[in-house]
């Protein structure tokens, strides 16, 4: 059974198929958040601290952390800034972090400080990259997210996008990096620009497990950037997934109706065993009253494409 390991300095994480589904907290990331950047450029970070505080609090299993302020010199400007946002949490909370960069010297930093056994997102599949960061994470023995898009840009072609997941996961055994510690993203498209992007991801998530055997990822609110009421699509997405095989997604863990649906989820796969989180979760739930409003919905930000190097975007607006 494929287990990849993370950890903190004091709490271990397993992402697995036999496993609860593993949420990656989100919102410590200034793109898309201008407030944000704006104040993490000023060294404020009493909104990074309440994000941290926030997600912990709605079930996160774990926390991505970037500090992508700026296009301008990344590779001077994020590597410190990094290290001071991991810092800060670190000191928060105990729960185990992604490092999120598309910087190599970020990532190099970010890696020498922090506590425990962190995911590291991400590598693609360009030969710069795997060069660069294969090695670290190899160091470090640490995990990786391995991004389904290589010279080529992202493929609208599953098989594409398998394949380009396999030449990863072959270059990271030439390092000694064993399977289970490459946790695949095989790229959400939207649904709404491409109709056949959920049935796209449920069948690169069934041949990723049944024939790489890894754990996969992915950036959640992606298949319903551009359409209205996205917390809906998001909700039903996440049961779909996880019952194709996926072991954890980058969300907003700060979305009940989106969390409600992962811990449904582990009911039904066997994954919350007794029920005993959704009972202690739900037993003093109070439904809402009837024509109660619903909560206002997010204005969707430029997810998509929003990755640096070619990733694709996985964030919705502040």
């Amino acid at each position: 059974m494929t287990r990849t390991v993370v950890a903190s300095a004091t709490r271990e994480v397993v992402i697995g198929f036999d496993q609860p589904f593993c949420v990656i907290g989100e919102r410590i990331n200034p793109t898309g958040r201008k407030k944000l950047a704006a104040e993490m450029i000023e060294g404020n970070f009493d909104t990074v601290r309440a994000d941290a505080l926030a997600q912990v609090a709605a079930g996160a299993t774990m926390l991505d952390i970037n500090a992508g302020v700026t296009a301008v010199n990344p590779n001077e400007t994020e590597p410190p800034l990094l290290v001071k946002t991991l810092e800060i949490v670190q000191e928060l909370t105990d729960v185990p972090l992604s490092i999120d960069s598309s910087v190599t010297a970020a990532i190099k930093a970010g890696l020498e400080v922090a506590k425990g056994r962190p995911l590291v997102n991400s590598v693609t599949g360009e030969e710069e990259k795997l060069e660069a960061i294969l090695p670290l994470i190899k160091k470090y023995n640490v995990p990786v997210v391995a991004i389904s898009n290589d010279e080529t840009g992202i493929s609208e072609d599953p098989d594409v996008r398998f394949a380009v997941a396999k030449k990863i996961v072959e270059h990271a055994a030439d390092y000694g990096i064993p399977a289970h510690d490459i946790v695949v993203d095989p790229l959400v498209m939207p649904i709404g620009a491409m109709g056949t992007a959920g049935r796209q991801v449920f069948h690169l998530l069934r041949r990723l497990r049944e024939e790489l055997k890894v754990n996969t990822t992915c950036g959640l609110s992606n298949i319903s950037f551009g359409l209205p009421h996205r917390h809906g699509i998001n909700a039903g997405f996440i049961p779909m997934v996880i019952g194709a095989g996926m072991t954890s997604a980058i969300m907003n863990p700060c979305r009940p109706q989106e969390m409600e649906a992962v811990r449904a989820a582990n009911v039904l796969n066997g994954t919350d065993p007794n029920c005993q989180t959704w009972i202690r979760t739900y037993r003093d739930h109070q439904p809402a009253a009837p024509g109660a409003s619903a909560a206002p919905q997010d204005t969707p930000a430029a997810a998509v494409g929003r990755r640096r190097g070619g990733r694709a975007g996985r964030r919705a607006a502040e």
